[in-house]
């Protein structure tokens, strides 16, 4: 496993650079007895699927990772590096549990590598059309080796924010597309999200902020990403509160739409919530979905991101435990 790990965390795959990764691990480190299943995809990426028998359990995580690559370093106890939580340190779990159930003589399940989870789940979506069999997926994230019961949904907007230009010195003759951006902005901290007796509140973000004028030049144009973690009680009605609230002069084109999920759980293993976005939803051809793994999303996506040894070990019996449980279902 750890073998595994530190091979593929050498190499890099942000988002929409998988291929190298995936094609490497496939020639390399397919578990013995497993078939390897390379999907081809309209975007020009490919998914791994590794099964042996008929996949009615699959484990799941994804190839791809955030920027900026961070090469990996090691201690006795603890692994750095880009990907070493989210997520090359799922699939290296995941992948050694694999190898030790066939070991062990177990068949009829599977192992799926996705691409692109970070920036929209596309390879899960592509991936799913290989499930019509398959009755759970336990998707590997970082969950401090807790079963999660649900998580926030993901929902991104893309906000387009129009005015009039002019000379900076007579505003009065221009519409400042950044005076509009930054009220809405003021209305959207106002809003009161129902508030998740479970979940909690509706947090949300801003990213790609652009507004091209010169500094002169009252602008005209603003444009904004926003990204808004959904609970039970607010998606229902998040989009119709944000539209209250843009007004004539902003639109909101709704990109991406995934809504909080409840998770499959089993008895034995202590239980949390998260609010972060995963490949599950997309995998509408499986029942059961079930979230899992090693590390904490608290290093996630950060320049600090590590993982435990021990809690690599641990994530393997833990899932091979999980596997047998559902196989008494």
């Amino acid at each position: 496993m750890l073998n595994f790990l530190s091979d593929i965390l050498k190499i890099e795959s942000t988002t929409g650079s998988e291929n190298t990764l995936a094609h490497f691990i496939a020639e390399k480190y397919t578990p013995a007895g497993m078939q390897c299943k390379i999907q081809n995809t309209s975007d020009g990426r490919v998914n791994l699927f590794f099964t042996i028998g008929k996949p009615k359990i699959v484990f799941n995580s994804h190839m791809d990772t955030v920027p900026p690559y961070i090469p990996p370093t090691f201690t006795d106890d603890i692994i750095y590096g880009r990907g070493s939580c989210d997520a090359k340190g799922q699939l290296a779990y995941l992948w050694q549990a694999a190898n030790e159930l066939i070991a062990e003589g177990e068949k009829d399940f599977g192992l799926l590598m996705t691409f692109s989870e970070e920036i929209g789940s596309i390879g899960a979506r592509f991936a799913n059309e290989m499930l019509t069999d398959t009755k759970y997926i336990i998707v590997g994230e970082p969950t401090e080796n807790k079963l999660i019961t649900s998580s926030k949904g993901t929902h991104f907007i893309k906000v387009t924010v129009r005015g009039k230009s002019c000379h900076s010195g007579y505003p009065q003759y221009g519409d400042s597309a950044i005076n509009t951006m930054r009220e809405f902005l003021d209305r959207l901290d106002k809003i009161n999200f129902p508030m998740d007796e479970v979940m909690g509140d509706t947090p949300y973000n801003i990213g790609e902020l652009h507004a091209n004028n010169a500094q002169n030049v009252v602008p005209d144009l603003v444009t904004f990403n926003l990204f808004i973690r959904t609970t039970f009680a607010s998606y229902p009605v998040f989009q119709q509160m944000l539209e209250s609230i843009k007004g004539d002069k902003i639109e909101l084109e709704f990109i991406l739409n995934k809504g909080p999920i409840k998770f499959h759980t089993v008895e034995g293993f202590e239980t949390g919530v998260v609010a972060y976005g995963t490949d599950a939803p997309s995998f509408t051809n499986v029942p059961n979905k079930i979230l899992y793994g090693p590390g904490t999303i608290l290093v996630a996506h950060t320049e600090n991101e590590h993982i435990y040894i021990k809690d690599l070990y641990r994530a393997v019996e833990d899932v091979k435990k999980i596997f047998r449980k559902l196989k008494e279902d």
